[in-house]
């Protein structure tokens, strides 16, 4: 196999680290740059001050300073992230990457954007091959993306209104280090909500379900539960017990105890990456029956898909049918860091490859075609 460079964007209003662990890109950012480097592979990362990225060459372009002057102070575990793309500190972390790649860029160079259409004026002046990969946005730009899932796939197709497919998109799904969420199968009785406290995430759904089932519910994330913007009034609900967002251990705590995680998001979830850390821990997960889910969620295996209010109810009295070694198994053998990281070679070669013959190239050293295996348990 080829080894590559690969030229890795940090977010411009976060620093990457594990820390800001209630940030999904933050984190995928992180396990990327490690699994990338674990097949012998060059990366420049380009972040913010205070980030902390396995790679070659950390390349600083802005500074704790520039986001202070743009967002000012805010607690971060209570409050939604802050971030504009015409803002001060989008301005200066593209202007910084874009001198600091063309500095450093070769020929054959991969350049990874990890937020979409945000970063776009960086790939259009660099000019190398662009990957997005890790699509769970809507704002994509390059020809060569990763989706999350084939829900959101087929989802920006139809947005796009891209009716045949493209031969150098893929679906690789979020990834997780098996280590951040150890195995739990005795739990308590409580159910967990983890996320943005918005309605669009379903919190009331799961409130109502949890109370009407006699449970405690434990929300946990940015937010407020009184809320009129989002049409929340929840903070004088007794069964609720609500924490900011937390760090990687209070996190697996909460979800390896948990009977099971709530997650009746409205929309179309493009992953929902808490489902399958609830589901490493040991812990099955009820959710709503469209986007992401029916990829991620065993329906009576690792968890329950709902329609209705009754469903979500029935499923929570009944989740004891859901045997916990199997949640995580399904999770290990298909969410985990060594199960998708091979995904992610094949894709990079992949795209090498364009470099030479491109579709027609040649291929004298596969030996299995396993990249989209599935592993049921």
């Amino acid at each position: 196999m080829s080894k590559l460079r690969f030229h890795l964007l940090g977010l411009a209003h976060l620093e990457t680290n594990r820390s800001v662990s209630s940030c999904a890109y933050t984190q995928k950012i992180i396990k990327l740059a490690k699994m990338i480097k674990k097949y012998g592979h060059q990366i420049y990362f380009y972040g913010i001050e205070g980030s902390d990225v396995e790679c070659d060459e950390f390349v600083e372009v802005s500074t704790q300073e520039v986001l202070k002057e743009t967002y000012g102070e805010y607690n971060k575990t209570t409050t939604m992230f802050k971030s504009d793309p015409k803002d001060k500190a989008h301005q200066i972390f593209n202007e910084n990457t874009i001198k600091a790649i063309l500095d450093r860029k070769q020929d054959k160079d991969i350049l990874l954007c990890t937020m979409g259409f945000d970063q776009k004026q960086i790939a259009d002046a660099v000019n190398l091959l662009t990957v997005e990969p890790g699509i769970g946005y809507s704002g994509v730009f390059s020809g060569h993306k990763v989706f999350e899932s084939y829900a959101w796939m087929h989802h920006i197709y139809g947005v796009f209104g891209i009716e045949d497919g493209n031969w150098y998109d893929a679906v690789i799904p979020n990834y997780f280090e098996v280590d951040d969420f150890p195995f739990q199968p005795k739990k308590k009785d409580y159910l967990l909500y983890m996320g943005r406290i918005i309605n669009r995430k379903g919190v009331q759904v799961a409130s109502e379900v949890a109370k009407a089932t006699g449970h405690e519910l434990y929300v946990v994330g940015q937010g407020s539960l009184e809320n009129e913007d989002e049409k929340l009034h929840l903070g004088s609900e007794s069964h609720i017990h609500y924490l900011p967002a937390v760090g990687p251990e209070k996190r697996a705590e909460l979800m390896g105890s948990a009977k099971a995680v709530l997650m009746p998001t409205y929309y179309l979830e493009p992953f929902g990456g808490v489902n399958v850390e609830a589901q490493l821990c040991g812990t099955p997960v009820i959710t709503t029956d469209w986007g992401a889910f029916p990829e991620t969620v065993l329906h009576g295996i690792t968890g329950y898909r709902c329609r209705v209010f009754e469903e979500f109810c029935w499923a929570v009295k009944n989740i004891d049918k859901i045997n916990p070694a199997d949640c995580r198994k399904w999770a290990i053998e298909n969410y985990s860091m060594e199960r998708v990281s091979k995904m992610y070679e094949e894709y990079f070669q992949r795209v090498y490859r364009l470099y030479d013959k491109g579709w027609y190239s040649e291929n004298d050293e596969r030996a299995e075609l396993d990249w989209l295996n599935r592993y049921y348990p």
